[in-house]
Order: C-alpha cells, then structure tokens, then sequence
C-alpha cells in the first residue's frame, strides 16, 4: 500500500460535486478544482425533502435528487448551475426516493423508493415519459440502492428482504429477474454497484462481511472471498474506483470509511486516512478521473474529500459554505 502525502496530481482536473442532505435546501453543489469553489446558487424549486440520492446524468446535462416528500424524485437543467425543474413524472414513485440514476445513454431514469413496487423507471427525454411497467417479479421490500451496469443492459437494485439484491436484464423495460446469487448477502442491502468494465457486482450491507462482490457475466458468478481485515461495520454505499483498481465503503461507525485494492478480488486493506470522518458515512463516490473519494456523512462539515492515489491522501479543506445538515449521498459530474 502507499499514502499519498498530496492531495492531488500534478494536472488540474474541474467538474462539480453534489451533496444532498437532511436539511433545506436539501441539496448543494460546489465547483472542484483540486478543492471546493463558492457553492452554487441553490435551485429555485427545492426539492421537497431530505436528499437521499443525487446523480447527474450521463450527459451532465440534468441533476437528479431522490429524496423524501412527494414528488420524491426532482431533476433540473444542469449548465453550471439548476434550470427550471422539469415537470414532475405523471405517475409518481410511491414512497421516499432513496437513490437515483440514469442509464449510461441517458434515456431512462430509475428511482428506488420505500413502497411498492419499490423501483419506477421513467424514459428520459430531456423530462420524464411515461413509467415503464413493473418488473414481473419485484425486490423484496423497501429498495435503498440502484445501479445500471456499464452497458446499460442490466439494472441492480438493493434492498431490504431476501435475496437482497435483484437484478433484471434492461432493454428499454424489465426483463426476467437473474436468478439469485448461491451465496446471498447476509442482511438488509444499502447500495449495488457493478465494476467500471461490467466484471464485477458489489453489494453494500448490514451484517458481518458487510460486503459481497460477484463475478458478473449475465449472472452472479461465484462470491469472491471476502476480505482479510472486514469492513468496521454495516455499509451505507460502495463504489468502485473509475480504473477499477480499487473498491471503497461508507460505514457506520469509525473509521467511516475503507478502501481496498481490486484484483478482481480484495486486496490488503489500505490504511485509513489521517482525518477520518466526523460521523457515519451514508455515501461515497470516487471522481471520475480517480484522484479523489468524497463520502458524505452524518455531522458537520457532513462531506469530507481526500485525495485518492492507491491510499487515502490528505483531506482536503472543507467547502467555505457547509452542507445545512447530515450529508447522505454524494456524486460527481463528469468533466
């Protein structure tokens, strides 16, 4: 393992960064350029609750903010700053929006919510169509985390009964639920996220190993052993490096975070960064060019950003203007 003793690399990588949070206005978004800008001006129609994810899409042309409160899924123009909100979807998700995201060709929109049938997926125009009908097999309760694979031809979503974690093949509509993994994850799922090169499915959870990680080839290969030195606690979000070198978890209790090598396979835990932290880390999300992680948690400054490069590197310093309240996702533009 190594520590990097510098924030960031010798180049200059810009794009945005988004917190959302407990408290109105329930989102902000700050420029980054190896550290926060003056935070941008908040939209003028807020979201109506606690925002529990926040996606941009993959032309970084809208943001999208699941959150509590109906219509529990908004999304704005993005240019450097919120547009207009589109006009919400005719039939609305049922309950809480607990994540969200856009398929990699941006036309389709998925909310998982705390309701049956506890995803809706919307195509995505720019403004939403009409809801994609359900899946003929739907998760098993409440629904936390969602995710498309890089082809956008699978959809994951995690949730809170057995099997926790279900994935349908996606062409435009749901099609036939994969069968389940052999070994399940072994509590309630919070978050899904498929490798960058589509290899791998990870699944963030509540009980001791915390994490699984699948082989992924239109179905779950083989668990992968779990690591040597466990996560510190039940994790709220995993992602995987840009490269896929390397795998990251937001826990529920200190360090708060953790980070290891992807071989496909865990590598050797790497040390926790020298400023853990302050509080439970509800989200975690590495820049797109892979030279920082941000996790989001859940007391002041509620967001905390290091340099990434093999190891944590140095926090950098926190935005001039605080997120309102516990910081509970977090998400990258991409340049």
């Amino acid at each position: 393992m190594s520590f990097m003793s510098r924030p960031a690399r010798s180049f200059v990588f810009s794009a945005d960064i988004a917190i959302g949070h407990s408290v109105s206005p329930y989102v902000s978004v700050y420029p980054w350029n190896a550290g926060f800008g003056t935070k941008y001006a908040d939209p003028t129609t807020l979201p109506a609750g606690a925002g529990y994810g926040v996606a941009f899409s993959s032309t970084n042309t809208e943001i999208a903010v699941a959150h509590v409160g109906s219509p529990y899924i908004s999304v704005y123009p993005w240019t450097s700053g919120f547009g207009t909100k589109y006009a919400n979807p005719v039939t609305l998700p049922t309950g809480i929006g607990r994540e969200v995201t856009f398929s990699p060709s941006n036309a389709d929109i998925a909310v998982v919510h705390d309701n049956s049938p506890y995803i809706s997926v919307y195509p995505w125009g720019p403004g939403f169509g009409t809801k994609y009908a359900n899946p003929a097999s739907l998760p098993s309760l409440d629904a936390y985390g969602v995710d498309f694979s890089p082809s956008g031809a699978y959809l994951a979503v995690a949730h809170s009964f057995t099997p926790y974690i279900s994935v349908y093949p996606w062409a435009s509509g749901f099609g036939v639920r994969v069968a389940n993994p052999a070994t399940l994850p072994t509590g309630i799922a919070y978050s899904t996220k498929f490798s960058p090169n589509g290899n791998s499915i990870a699944v963030a959870y509540g009980l001791s190993p915390f994490v699984a990680v699948y082989p992924w080839a239109a179905g779950y290969g083989t668990k992968y052993a779990d690591p040597a030195s466990l996560p510190s606690g039940l994790a709220w979000g995993v992602d995987f490096s840009p490269s896929g070198a390397d795998i990251a978890l937001a826990l529920n209790s200190s360090p708060y975070i953790c980070a290891y090598p992807w071989g496909p396979g865990f590598g050797t835990k790497y040390a926790d960064p020298a400023v853990l932290p302050t509080g439970i880390g509800n989200g975690i999300a590495f820049s797109p060019d892979g030279t920082a992680v941000a996790v989001a948690h859940n007391t002041s400054p509620y967001v905390s950003v290091y340099g990434w490069s093999s190891g944590f590197g140095t926090k950098y310093a926190d935005p001039a203007t605080l997120p309102t309240g516990a910081g509970l996702s977090v998400a990258w533009k991409t340049p």
